[in-house]
């Protein structure tokens, strides 16, 4: 049994969606499955290792880059650049798929499915946004019952209102890998090792910098809790910024300018980030329910990975978190909101026993999503459509 993966994007990247793909193509082939990934060859400066190394996944997949342009345009020119790359790519990327023999095609990238839909059948689609502008591509899937994956229900919702049939759609959230990030290490040994101080109550954050993403929030918290006529300060509270590009990190580091109880930490390897998470005292997804990706759309790597490490999560009230998190394992807050947000840490800080029921109850529900068990539903989900192509399918 065969399958390529597409993804038209680079990699390895320091962001999130590098993870999820790699982590995917390794499930996979846990499966049985001849797996091979395939993506443009775009140079990425600040990383240096392979696949395999760099998100710490077996060599089970082989992994192939296809000859793209790769080109930068100046200042804000440059985004312009990433989609005439993207276009000139998606032609390339259809084109191997189309020369290799395969039972399925998987891919969260729509122009390379588009491109091959008027070819083959045995295609898979990943959604992990939805947009106005991608119409033409919605319109083609619909046509020919294309099988979606979703990571939200929200999003199960705009695809049916489009006219997707409902039973071709699956929401399946993004999950964890446990033996990654369930590491038997105390918090004073994983301070030693991350060099962070072992005399602070440390508030951690770690991802992207992004104005969605809520950091803005976290960091006005961080101010007021700096403020001596704030009700709820405390001295001991150190908040830990972790990610971010160079120069959204220099834009955040002006930002947190006069604030001694801020560290500004740069972006991590993958493998390192689970030594961090076990340094903290709380763990804390502040989405803005300002843009509709946050609201409805995410589901945050960071959650499950926050849940597998067994500390306390405070998380933004949101519809698209609300279907992971809840009272019974979290401490959720109305979003944009640094009173809040300092409202839900203090109240981790405070109140041990109540957070340790938390954590313990977020670790027996993650289990519920992992890779592994998430590209098992998605095999199961299109199980009549490909009876030929998964006969000997086997599952644990």
């Amino acid at each position: 049994m065969t399958l390529t993966y597409i993804a038209n994007l680079r990699l390895p990247t320091e962001k999130a969606y590098g993870i999820q793909i790699a982590k995917t193509c390794e499930a996979m082939a846990n499966l049985g499955f001849s797996v091979t990934l395939i993506f443009p060859h775009r140079r990425n400066p600040f990383i240096r290792e392979d696949i395999y190394s760099y998100y710490s996944v077996k060599n089970n997949f082989t992994v192939k880059k296809i000859w793209a342009p790769d080109f930068y345009f100046a200042g804000k020119l440059d985004k312009i650049s990433f989609y005439i790359k993207s276009f000139i790519s998606a032609f390339f990327l259809s084109f191997s798929a189309l020369s290799q023999r395969t039972d399925l095609v998987f891919s969260r990238d729509e122009m390379p499915l588009f491109l091959l839909s008027f070819f083959r059948k045995n295609l898979i689609y990943e959604a992990h946004n939805f947009s106005s502008c991608r119409k033409l591509f919605y319109k083609r899937f619909k046509s020919i019952n294309l099988k979606v994956v979703v990571i939200t229900k929200h999003l199960k919702e705009n695809f049916t209102k489009i006219g997707f049939r409902p039973e071709n759609i699956l929401v399946a959230s993004d999950g964890v890998d446990l033996s990654d990030f369930d590491i038997d290490i105390s918090k004073q040994e994983a301070r030693v090792k991350t060099g962070l101080p072992s005399d602070k109550n440390i508030v951690m954050y770690t991802g992207h910098l992004f104005e969605w993403k809520g950091t803005g929030t976290l960091l006005q918290t961080a101010r007021l809790i700096s403020n001596d006529r704030f009700p709820i300060s405390d001295s001991k509270m150190l908040f830990v910024f972790i990610g971010g590009t160079e120069r959204d990190i220099k834009s955040f580091k002006q930002k947190a300018q006069g604030l001694n109880n801020v560290l500004i930490l740069e972006h991590k390897r993958y493998n390192q980030i689970p030594l961090f998470l076990k340094a903290a005292d709380v763990l804390v997804l502040p989405n803005s329910t300002r843009e509709e990706i946050s609201r409805s759309y995410t589901s945050p790597l960071k959650m499950f990975e926050y849940m597998a490490s067994k500390r306390p999560i405070v998380a933004s009230d949101l519809p698209s978190l609300r279907e992971i998190l809840n009272e019974k394992n979290s401490v959720p807050v109305n979003s944009d909101d640094a009173l809040a947000l300092a409202g839900g840490i203090k109240f981790v800080l405070k109140n041990p026993n109540e957070s340790q029921k938390l954590t313990k109850k977020a670790f027996e529900e993650v289990k519920n999503y992992t890779w592994q068990k998430r590209v098992e539903t998605i095999f199961k989900f299109i199980e009549e459509d490909f009876k030929g192509v998964l006969g000997s399918f086997k599952m644990e």
